[in-house]
């Protein structure tokens, strides 16, 4: 077993996704922006206000670095920009998941816990910016994946499905 790197756009079911892996699988999981809230002691929309998205990134290869060194095995849910990490393929195989940014935002609006999944998305403050973010990185995303998953309308049990067998395939 490899390590799994979930990258997409925030909101997009990496979390929800990586759930349904451990579930039906050996994979333990890590998620990049709770190990960051966990160093900081502070959450990553304190980080963003406080410290700038400069700063944040930073965290964010500090742990990207820490990841290639440390971990095996695992399952590795990324915030949105954890994608430009230079070391993404030396830490495990990357899988993108897709869906349309619509789907992306009205998967958040129609949780029970909408309110809170917006409130932790500094950077959904400002649909149209988040959209124009979406649109830039939609072509980054699938340049740095190993695989692509389309989670648009599908569960995330079957969404962790698929995921599983490709990775075997690929391997």
């Amino acid at each position: 077993m490899k390590n799994i790197i979930l990258v997409g756009f925030m909101g997009v079911g990496k979390g929800s996704v990586a759930r349904e892996i451990i579930k039906i699988s050996d994979y333990m999981s890590i998620d990049t922006d709770d190990l960051i809230e966990s160093m900081e002691n502070r959450t990553v929309k304190k980080i963003f206000e406080e410290s700038g998205e400069e700063y944040f990134r930073n965290l964010e290869k500090k742990v990207s670095l820490w990841l290639q060194n440390s971990v095996t095995n695992t399952l590795i849910s990324t915030g949105g920009g954890f994608y430009k990490q230079k070391n993404l393929k030396d830490i495990g195989v990357v899988v993108f998941l897709n869906s349309p940014f619509d789907k992306i935002l009205k998967r958040i609006k129609s949780h029970p816990n909408a309110a809170k999944k917006l409130k932790k998305r500094p950077l959904l403050n400002d649909l149209k910016k988040a959209k124009e973010l979406y649109k830039e990185r939609l072509p980054q995303y699938t340049a740095v994946a190993d695989i692509i998953i389309d989670v648009t309308d599908k569960s995330a049990l079957e969404c962790a499905k698929e995921l599983l067998l490709k990775v075997k395939t690929d391997a």
